[in-house]
């Protein structure tokens, strides 16, 4: 008897980079087994749910960051119209708040970008199966923030670079973005980009509670 071969799993692909969505296309091009299709694809929040909702995939590949919201709002979005879609998040960002933040938003898996070709087949064959594929130490990580209550109580001024801290010092001190160029003697696009890695650092979205947590953490209380 000749051996039928397996189904292929059904992929869809969101990530606003049409040339990283390209080259991951590319890598399930190749001969798997069980094979890989990918069978949509899409840039943002609202053309990847609105595919998912077209193709009823079995996986999806996630990036957190998407012009019109986050990978974990899509992913929440996904499994309330698609609940037996699998959702790996593929990111270029190690954090312990995003990790956090995946597993609670339903994600099966949390993968970094640097993964090579032939480990990001097995996580999808993986997850496909049945499995989850985070590590045992992001595993931990996890566990950690879960018994500390979240992210919120784990917001750590240590993950900010020298640059980010002394932005987040004037963010606090009530400057504006052009006022903290001005003094810093950078662009104010530039000052923008690093609130944006502190906002992502300390899992915050607005300025003032960025403010509120630097006020919190760095400055003694008032005797």
């Amino acid at each position: 008897m000749t051996k039928t071969a397996p189904a292929p799993i059904r992929l869809v692909l969101i990530d606003d980079s049409e040339l990283v969505r390209r080259g991951i296309k590319t890598v399930f091009a190749l001969p798997s087994d069980p094979p890989i299709r990918v069978v949509g694809e899409a840039g943002s929040v609202a053309a990847g749910v609105a595919e998912c909702r077209r193709h009823m995939p079995d996986v999806v590949l996630l990036d957190i960051r998407l012009p019109d919201g986050s990978g974990f709002e899509a992913c929440r979005k996904i499994l309330k119209d698609v609940p037996d879609t699998r959702i790996v998040i593929l990111t270029a960002h190690s954090n312990d708040d995003f990790v956090y933040e995946a597993v609670t938003s339903g994600a099966r898996g949390y993968l970094v970008k640097e993964i090579d070709s032939a480990a990001l087949v097995r996580a999808v064959q993986d997850v496909a199966a049945g499995r989850s594929i985070l590590d045992p130490e992001a595993t931990t990580r996890v566990l950690r923030l879960l018994r500390g209550g979240g992210p919120e109580q784990a917001a750590d001024l240590s993950l900010l670079s020298r640059q980010e801290r002394r932005v987040l010092t004037l963010v606090a001190d009530g400057l504006t973005n052009k006022q903290i160029g001005g003094q810093l003697g950078l662009s104010e696009n530039t000052v923008k980009n690093y609130l944006v890695n502190v906002f992502e650092k300390l899992h915050v979205k607005r300025r003032a509670q960025a403010a509120a947590v630097y006020v919190h953490r760095a400055k003694p209380p008032k005797p």
